[in-house]
């Protein structure tokens, strides 16, 4: 396209997506003096963000400040340096990211009416005993907010994943869910708390089944929108970006579908890419990912398929970390659309993770990000744990919930869940471990002498195998009435379960590859003027995932730098 070619419109800057990075992205350019277009794929609002647990992990934010934490950027630094893997991160990113995070809070804080987190207290890093590591404080989550402000752009607002909701669509926020999913003490008096503010909000109980008192994801999405909608920023819906328009080496525009027409939009600045990853689209999981990977194994949006990704690498964009991803086991579950996060579970007493050697190979209560990448490092040196199988008793299956689908049997016992579910692909009862073993597919001799070391390991409360139970961040989902380790529980009272889980994820992670200003770069580092990126869209900031909201805290931080950097140019 010439300059002389027709613009179907024009604007200063296009933001692709509406997650949290797109919409930090388009307040602050808004803010700069640039008139901001959003456009979105999907027919609903909030992408990733909206299924995420909102937390958005940020040291030595305001809100910590307030609460009298001491942290400082070097703590964050050392913490940072040290469970960073060696080379791949440059240091100058993760130098802006300590430094301009807490602005960016300040920031939405003091220029919008609506965005407002709360300190998580107890959420510790995810490898506290690291050098510079905490034990809480440097999570935030979005503050409660009800539906009715957001009027009819509620229809609109992606829904939470069933992760982050009680069975039926009730809300909890992350310190509720603790106690929920965990099934800890007070989890009743709290669900049934819950469940009545839900029945009791009487005017949407009219309109809608879903949940008017919005948290974790949606809560976050929907502080962000109302901060748009307070500039009058248009957001396009069901529009998809089809290519990026370039002149001289500089991205000018782009070409976007929008009711079944081809729009061509100027942008005078530039365009912001943060519609995260590509999930959903198996021919560049086969490409880049680690084998064998699945799309119906993630519970990641169902319109991630890279197409930003594809469109920047057309303009001679470098990518980076390709073959990593948000890592989270799930349960594929029959007749869902998403496979089921399971995340607290299969680290809570009573249960043990294996392969199909009936051997455990990973420390089930560490993070869940690091759990999978050992399911992927042990099956890539021969030792086959793809799938993997959770193996529980008769009194786990009474007290627990399982991938937010399978309550505890004490609510939903056996008799109530769906026939269709009764597959080795997700759930298996036998009698015996024995049969229970050859029902799946897994080694019997292998599984009896686990469960009788493991056994024991819950005995004496020392794992030997994995140190399970012994850092600060595996007892935050844990049983306080387990002693003497509140993540050990023997495995003995038939009948016994098996739940298979797979090498899923909630996002992909590698990506386009930018610098301090949020602009993407070429493979010889110079910038793609007029293009920048944020959020999934980009290589990941904190591979290892330090802490809860380790993909939407840089998410945010690069989406602010790049809309100021495009309204300033």
């Amino acid at each position: 396209m010439t300059d002389q070619e027709k613009w179907d419109e024009e604007v200063d800057v296009v933001v692709v997506g509406s997650g949290n990075g797109a919409l930090t992205a388009a307040v602050t350019a808004h803010d700069g003096g640039a008139q901001v277009l959003i456009v979105e794929k999907a027919p609903l609002f909030g992408g990733t963000s909206a299924s995420s647990g909102g937390g958005v992990w940020i040291p030595n934010n305001r809100y910590a400040k307030a609460a009298g934490v001491q942290d400082s950027p070097q703590d964050a630094r050392d913490y940072l340096e040290h469970v960073s893997p060696p080379g791949k991160i440059r240091p100058e990113l993760l130098d802006a990211y300590v430094e301009r995070g807490p602005e960016m809070i300040d920031y939405l804080h003091n220029n919008t009416n609506w965005v407002r987190y709360v300190s998580l207290e107890h959420y510790p890093d995810y490898f506290p005993e690291a050098p510079g590591g905490k034990t809480g404080h440097r999570s935030m989550e979005p503050e409660v907010i009800h539906a009715d402000e957001l009027g009819e752009a509620f229809e609109r607002l992606a829904s939470a994943h069933p992760q982050t909701q009680m069975p039926g669509g009730v809300s909890f926020t992350q310190v509720e869910g603790q106690i929920v999913l965990a099934a800890l003490p007070g989890w009743i008096k709290l669900s049934v708390g819950l469940v009545l503010k839900y029945l009791l909000d009487f005017p949407l109980r009219f309109k809608t089944r879903r949940d008017g008192r919005l948290t974790m994801g949606p809560a976050g999405v929907a502080r962000l929108y109302l901060a748009c909608r307070d500039r009058n920023i248009p957001m396009w819906l069901e529009s998809p970006m089809l290519d990026l328009v370039e002149q001289d080496g500089r991205i000018i525009g782009c070409t976007v579908k929008r009711d079944g027409q081809i729009r061509r939009i100027k942008a005078n600045k530039g365009v912001i890419l943060a519609a995260g990853g590509f999930e959903r689209n198996q021919s560049m999981r086969e490409q880049y990912l680690p084998n064998p990977t699945q799309t119906e194994w993630s519970a990641a949006n169902l319109y991630n398929t890279g197409d930003a990704i594809k469109a920047a690498i057309d303009k001679g964009a470098a990518t980076h970390q390709m073959d990593w991803a948000w890592w989270f086991t799930t349960a594929v579950i029959p007749g869902k659309t998403k496979a089921h996060m399971s995340q607290v579970e299969k680290g809570l007493p009573g249960c043990i993770t294996v392969n199909s050697k009936g051997q455990r190979f990973s420390n089930e209560s560490q993070n869940y990000v690091t759990f999978v990448n050992d399911m992927l490092r042990e099956s890539q040196n021969g030792n086959p744990c793809i799938p993997c199988y959770m193996i529980f008793d008769a009194e786990f299956r009474a007290k627990r919930p399982i991938a937010a689908a399978l309550l505890q049997s004490s609510m939903m016992p056996d008799w109530l869940v769906p026939k269709s579910w009764w597959t080795p692909s997700f759930l298996t009862k036998a009698d015996t471990l024995e049969e229970l073993a050859e029902k799946v597919g897994i080694d019997r001799d292998g599984l009896l002498e686990t469960q009788k070391k493991f056994n024991e390991y819950a005995r004496t409360g020392k794992d030997l195998d994995f140190q399970r139970g012994d850092s600060n961040y595996d007892r935050y989902y844990a049983d306080p009435e387990y002693q003497p380790n509140p993540c050990l529980g023997a495995i003995q009272k038939p009948p016994f379960y098996c739940v298979t889980l797979y090498a899923g994820e909630m996002g992909t992670a590698g990506g386009l590859v930018i610098n301090c200003d949020g602009q993407v770069e070429r493979e010889d580092g110079t910038p793609i003027e007029g293009l920048y990126a944020c959020g999934n869209t980009s290589t990941a900031l904190l591979p290892s995932y330090p802490g809860p909201g380790a993909t939407l805290g840089p998410a945010m931080v690069f989406g602010y730098l790049a809309g100021k950097h495009i309204s300033s140019h």
